[in-house]
Order: structure tokens, then C-alpha cells, then sequence
């Protein structure tokens, strides 16, 4: 029988089948996926083939193989650095929840999803969320976020789950997909979930006052049907976002705006940063490329996966300014 994976956790898998039916799975021996070193050889999203087993108690299947994946998304495994962590599989879009402040969702933790979406050919959208909260200031970083990632190419929105702001919107650019939803934890992923589809009930929970970080309340991922012709793949919040297996020569690939202009850089093998006559870093002084786009480069290029998690988009406006001047 052959079906798809709308939830891992860990050793058993939820299956549904091509009837419809829901059938709980465990995997048959260890899976080696080819050139993939991965903590979860089945990801929620796979296309399997098992085989019923009818115990005493219950029906159950044992899964023996994995089809092709059109696509995958990947983080760096938590614990195991040389190992990566396959979020989910076979996706037609992944919208990436940012908010300001509530909690607040740094532009290098930006960058670096959009980066590996861009790597393995997922598009990516921004949900600008929480709108309701934002004052003056927040207000206004927000809108400088949205309009550096537009100027790019990336589609953003803005919404507000608990006013209903832009959720329509939302739902009709999800017809007939399947969507990933990704982030902090805190920024509102099954709020806005429960938004659009209020029958499933999704756990929620309040941002702690005091660190400004959300609390886990998915703890795995997990694909749902949504009763307007949609799946959506809600995952557990993301503290880090550790880049795969990139070489540094490729790294500029994945940022729409650099590889625009990478052929103008007089070497071939420019990596932006100290060659001469470099497109790249022409188009920052001139303020086409935002700094904290750059700076994101810089900082994946250079393997920095401790810092980047307490950048703010301040020093980075302040860098801009400071060209314009």
C-alpha cells in the first residue's frame, strides 16, 4: 500500500493512505537515503509504501520504502552538528512567520531559511504576523523588513490572526497546495493555523513577558487537511537555523540580488568580500543591496552559527543610514 506521512515522532509514523484512512507505521529496519546523513530517514510529507499488520490490538504497518522526493527542507541537526534534521518533504511553498518584537526574529535567522528554501527550490514567503501589536517604532521596522525582501522578490504579508487581518488572503494563495509554516517559537504558527481552519484546535500558547521567547507548543511536525482544497505542514519552533553542506563559492547563489550581479564582478570565483572591483559591494555603497543582507552572507560564508541568533536589524539600519549620509 502506498500513502503519505502527516506525522513523525521518532519511531512511529501517522500514514495516510490513498483511501483516506490513517494508519499508524513503524519503519522497516534502518533506511540509508543516498548522500543523505539525516537523524529522520522518514519526514513528514514522504510518499511510502507499507504493509498491514494486524495484531491483537490494533491494525499497524510497517513501512519498507520511501518514494523519490520532489523537494526537502533541512536545518542542521540540534545535537549532532554533522548531521542534518529533514524538516518536511515534498512542499510546494513554505511561508516563514516573522514578528518585530513578540518574539523578535533576527534578519540573519531570516536569511538563512531563505537561503536554504532558495537551495533546494522551495519558494519561500514571509508572514509579516502579529501586526496588531506593532507601535510607532516596531511599526516602522516592520515595514523597512518588508520592503528590503520585496525589493528583492519575495512575497510578503502582513497579518493579524487575532483580528483577521490578511488570513483570506492567505488561504487563497494556499488552494491546492501543500504549505509549510515555519519559525520562532512564539510567533504565532498554530494561532494563525486556527486562524483558517478554527475545527482543528491547535495548542497555543502566551509569550513569556520576560524573555520575549515563545514556549514550545508543537513538538513535532505535522501535515493537516484543511477544509479549502490545502495541506499545511506546522512545525515545531526553530531557535537556530544551521546552514547544510554549502560550499562558500556557491553561497552568493542563494541570494537573488548578488546573483544578479555576480557576473559584473571582475574575478569568477569573486566571494565579495576583499577582491577588487566587486559587483556586489559596488551596489552596497550605493545602497541597492541592504547591509543586513550582506552581513548575513558574510556570516554563513565565515560558518558563524553561535551569533547570528542575537542580531538586531538596528545596527543594520544604522549601517545603511550611515551610506546615505
Amino acid at each position: 500500500m502506498t500513502g503519505t506521512v502527516y506525522k513523525s515522532t521518532g519511531s512511529w509514523y501517522t500514514v495516510k493512505s490513498e483511501n483516506g484512512d490513517f494508519v499508524e507505521c513503524r519503519m522497516k529496519g534502518k533506511f540509508r537515503i543516498k548522500g543523505i546523513k539525516s537523524t529522520n530517514p522518514i519526514a513528514v510529507g514522504d510518499i511510502v509504501d507499507y504493509e498491514l499488520e494486524e495484531t491483537s490490538d490494533a491494525i499497524t504497518g510497517t513501512i519498507h520504502n520511501i518514494h523519490e522526493r520532489k523537494n526537502y527542507i533541512v536545518r542542521k541537526s540540534v545535537n549532532l552538528s554533522k548531521q542534518i534534521h529533514i524538516i518536511a518533504s515534498n512542499i510546494d511553498q513554505v511561508f516563514l512567520l516573522v514578528t518585530i518584537d513578540n518574539p523578535p526574529t533576527t534578519t540573519s535567522f531570516i536569511d538563512r531559511f531563505l537561503v536554504t528554501a532558495e537551495a533546494y527550490g522551495i519558494e519561500a514567503i514571509l508572514i509579516f504576523n502579529k501586526i496588531d501589536t506593532l507601535n510607532d517604532q516596531t511599526l516602522d521596522d516592520q515595514l523597512y523588513l518588508q520592503h528590503i525582501y520585496q525589493e528583492i522578490g519575495y512575497k510578503c504579508l502582513r497579518i493579524s490572526s487575532t483580528e483577521n487581518k490578511g488570513v483570506d488572503q492567505l488561504k487563497e494563495m494556499m488552494i491546492g497546495k501543500v504549505s509549510m509554516f515555519s519559525g520562532h517559537s512564539g510567533v504565532g504558527k498554530s494561532t494563525l493555523v486556527n486562524a483558517m481552519e478554527p475545527s482543528l484546535h491547535l495548542k497555543t500558547s502566551v509569550i513569556s513577558e520576560q524573555s520575549k521567547q515563545g514556549q514550545h507548543t508543537t513538538t513535532f511536525a505535522e501535515m493537516y487537511d484543511l477544509s479549502f482544497d490545502a495541506r499545511i505542514i506546522d512545525t515545531p519552533g526553530i531557535k537556530g537555523f544551521g546552514i547544510v553542506d554549502m560550499e562558500p563559492s556557491e553561497i552568493s547563489g542563494y541570494f537573488p540580488e548578488f546573483f544578479k550581479l555576480k557576473d559584473q564582478c571582475k574575478f569568477n570565483n569573486c566571494l565579495h568580500k576583499e577582491e577588487p572591483h566587486c559587483a556586489i559591494k559596488a551596489a552596497l555603497e550605493k545602497d541597492e543591496i541592504a547591509w543586513s543582507r550582506y552581513n548575513s552572507y558574510l556570516k554563513i560564508l565565515e560558518g558563524d552559527e553561535e551569533h547570528y541568533r542575537t542580531d538586531t536589524y538596528g545596527e543594520d539600519r544604522a549601517a545603511s543610514d550611515e551610506t546615505r549620509k
